[in-house]
């Protein structure tokens, strides 16, 4: 399978290197507008051919897949072009700018019968994969909540706020694990330096009393990628800086009853074991493009397809509506 790279910035290398690397893959062209990039992939790879033309890539009869590695502004272009192309097409996060553009990429792909897959690269790391393992197995119970704080000094971003940046990973993970579209959406924010956000808050109301909240910085001293999910029966803390012991669950909870006769609720707390399983620790994105490749060959549909990559892009749309109006909430 032939695969053509749009982007060779910050991700790109590592796509390209994960595609180098997969069976049965060869990528034939890398396209990059920077001067300096295209010197470092050349560099890279000699062999390969290096253009600053992404048209070059996207009409090349040789090439069957495009990775969209650019700006979100510009994925929609791209991803157009390609599919016009009769490429099937792999497109970082987060997957358009706006949802209309998401919806009409999907209805293309689906005349064409080609696949997209969004790059929640996330979804594939050993870490995810246990949790969701748990949660359907019941092993936490009915979900009660999910808190992450993803902060870190930088990388500051002069296309998008820290919610289009930062908070994609965790609106994936959240669309990915918890079975259910939210309800409404509350974010606050503040920009400092350039225009953009910088620091942001969201809230998400799920049914069944689901709630979720992100935490997303881009002024933290210190770098966090810490998420913890409330279960009725179990909690989990996954610490994505942890070395060895990222997911670590407590067998912790809280149980109520009702005193018979009296309106009064008996609150005891249970406090039981804590242990750590052992995760999968293959790099999650040469898993993910692997799996794309299969998906390609099988005719399969991926479960982080255009429809995930849009419920993700239509929850940012309501984040940014309530941003513009100092949290207020949006209903979806």
């Amino acid at each position: 399978m032939k695969f053509g790279v749009i982007g060779y910035g910050y991700w790109g290398p590592n796509i390209v290197r994960n595609l180098m690397n997969l069976d049965g893959v060869e990528v034939r062209a890398i396209a990059e507008i920077s001067p300096a990039a295209r010197i470092r992939a050349q560099k890279a790879y000699p062999g390969l051919t290096v253009t600053s033309s992404a048209e070059e890539v996207l009409t090349s009869p040789e090439i069957d897949v495009v990775a969209v590695i650019s700006p979100v502004w510009t994925h929609y272009e791209l991803a157009k072009a390609a599919l016009e192309n009769g490429k099937h097409v792999f497109v970082e996060k987060p997957f358009t700018s706006k949802s209309c553009q998401g919806q009409e990429l999907i209805e293309l792909a689906e005349r064409k019968n080609l696949k997209i897959m969004v790059d929640h690269t996330f979804l594939f790391t050993g870490a995810v994969r246990k949790i969701k393992q748990l949660l359907d197995e019941g092993a936490l119970g009915n979900l009660y909540y999910y808190d992450s704080t993803r902060v870190n000094l930088g990388l500051f971003q002069h296309d998008c706020n820290v919610l289009w940046d930062l908070a994609p990973h965790d609106l994936s993970i959240m669309d990915y694990l918890i079975k259910a579209d939210p309800e409404a959406i509350v974010a606050t924010g503040q920009g400092h330096l350039n225009g953009h956000e910088d620091v942001a808050y969201m809230t998400l109301y799920f049914p069944e009393k689901v709630i979720a909240h992100i935490n997303v910085n881009w002024l933290s001293p210190v770098k966090v990628r810490t998420t913890l999910i409330g279960g009725e029966k179990r909690m989990v803390v996954w610490n994505d800086l942890e070395a060895d012991e990222k997911v670590k669950i407590y067998d912790k909870g809280v149980n109520i009853s009702t005193r018979e006769g009296l309106y009064e609720l008996l609150v005891s707390y249970r406090s039981g074991d804590m242990w750590s399983p052992q995760l999968e620790q293959a790099e999650a994105l040469r898993h993910e493009l692997a799996y794309f490749v299969e998906c390609i060959s099988n005719g399969q549909q991926p479960f982080n397809n255009g429809q995930a990559g849009l419920r993700v892009v239509k929850m940012l749309e309501a984040a940014s509506e309530s941003l513009k109006k100092r949290g207020a909430l949006i209903e979806l």
